[in-house]
């Protein structure tokens, strides 16, 4: 099942080279995280830690057995940190 994953431009500069879009093929959020880990080691755990979810504009979690449908859009969003 193929899904679109696509970064913010700021996150892409920094962790992808730029590239903002990805094609990966997953059932679930954790099998979208490891098919960004093989790609570019490291950055699993920088979603992990670091984002938050929209799978087809529903904001979730980063959980790892969040269903995603064939054709979803899954957008990674860094999360804001305030003191």
């Amino acid at each position: 099942m193929t899904a679109t994953v696509t970064f913010t431009a700021g996150f892409a500069r920094k962790y992808t080279a730029g590239v903002r879009e990805f094609e990966v093929e997953a059932k679930n959020l954790r099998g979208v995280i490891r098919a960004m880990e093989e790609m570019f080691p490291g950055l699993g755990h920088t979603l992990e830690e670091e984002t938050n979810v929209a799978i087809n504009g529903e904001l979730h979690e980063t959980g790892y057995f969040q269903l995603v449908p064939p054709g979803a859009e899954v957008f990674f969003i860094p999360r804001i940190e305030g003191g």
